[in-house]
């Protein structure tokens, strides 16, 4: 692996942060203790909240880690658009006895203050999705020996990433579960990227940077492809949702393997971002009309999303999942990791490679 990555990981496997509870302290720790990379999602928590997850992680292990941000979004929705949509959920509110969040919550997710915190006490590595940083922000982290990694959707992506002094690219298919983490929120490109395999050849031709793929991985066959295709690693989110370490919640685990679900569908209807998730009630009935309006649409669910968990009701949650997610298998982390490298090797040995490994311990 290149040695962005060779240092941080023993296998090319990358657990996703995936922001909301899946990815936490525990399964970040077991994934980086058997060898991969764990990941925190600092996404959607308060700086004090962020600081807090790290703070258990480094107590579960000394492996290196990573923590994922969401860059500040800019002010585009029309207000008169999130301001229909709240109509159109107020039956949602009264199934559900509870009412719509404030959309005004702000655009930044605490960017500054997590910032500060990640450069006062670093950590291994940082990535960030939904754009770029600027390049003085990659390089203050650079200064306090913290690596970088840019999540990109396009080949234009990547570049700007590679401007920005960038150590490593998330390169992100359409397959992939959760947000797509586009710099640009156009919707009239919703549904329109770019498969994993085709973005990652893209990408390579593009930019001089290493790669973890994402996108709809779930076996290590996949994984020896997308190193084939020029990756340095894989990022795996839904793999690792239905572990027990994962902090989803037990009816979101159950919804992976549920035949009542049987496809996944790109969606604005639960935060104004396209994000791929299992196709439920909620995401049908709200999906066709929800504005491009992140994160006010976010915000607004939020409560909605709540109370569907809390009374065990599947079809008004945001389940987030990839393509892959039929192929889901539920084992501790360690576990799969183990089973992923496995199913890595062989595959790469097939084809009459190297095995795909990192660093030593």
């Amino acid at each position: 692996m290149s040695r962005a990555l060779t240092d941080l990981c023993d296998v090319p496997i990358v657990q996703a942060p995936m922001a909301g509870g899946g990815s936490c302290p525990p399964l970040a720790a077991a994934v980086s203790d058997a060898g991969g990379l764990g990941f925190l999602a600092a996404g959607y928590k308060t700086a004090d909240g962020m600081y807090q997850e790290i703070t258990q992680l480094r107590a579960l292990t000394s492996r290196p880690f990573g923590v994922n941000l969401f860059l500040p979004q800019p002010e585009l929705a029309d207000p008169a658009t999130i301001e229909v949509y709240r109509h159109q959920l107020a039956g949602e509110a009264a199934w559900y006895e509870t009412p719509l969040g404030d959309s005004d919550l702000g655009q930044d997710d605490n960017w500054d203050a997590k910032l500060a915190i990640l450069l006062d006490d670093p950590v291994p590595l940082v990535s960030f999705t939904f754009g770029c940083p600027t390049a003085e922000v990659i390089d203050s982290f650079h200064r306090v020996g913290t690596r970088t990694a840019v999540t990109v959707t396009t080949p234009q992506e990547a570049r700007a990433a590679e401007e920005a002094g960038a150590d490593a690219l998330c390169v992100q298919g359409i397959e992939a579960g959760g947000h797509q983490g586009t710099y640009r929120d156009d919707p009239e490109r919703d549904g329109a990227g770019f498969g994993l395999l085709t973005l990652l050849t893209l990408v390579r031709e593009a930019v001089h940077l290493p790669m973890i793929a994402a996108g709809g991985i779930m076996r290590g066959e996949q994984i020896a492809a997308a190193v084939a295709a020029g990756a340095q690693a894989a990022q795996l989110g839904t793999a690792f949702l239905v572990c027990p370490e994962s902090g989803a919640p037990l009816l979101h685990k159950q919804s992976l393997g549920n035949p009542l679900f049987t496809r996944t569908e790109l969606t604005r209807a639960f935060s104004g971002r396209p994000a791929r998730g299992l196709v439920n009630r909620f995401l049908r009935e709200h999906g066709p009309y929800a504005p491009a309006a992140y994160p006010q649409v976010h915000h607004v669910t939020s409560p909605l999303r709540k109370a569907a968990a809390r009374t065990g009701d599947a079809q008004g949650m945001a389940l987030w999942a990839g393509q892959g997610h039929r192929l889901a298998r539920e084992m501790p982390a360690a576990q799969l990791v183990e089973v992923l490298a496995a199913e890595t090797a062989a595959a790469v040995l097939a084809l009459g490679g190297p095995s795909p490994t990192g660093g030593t311990r």
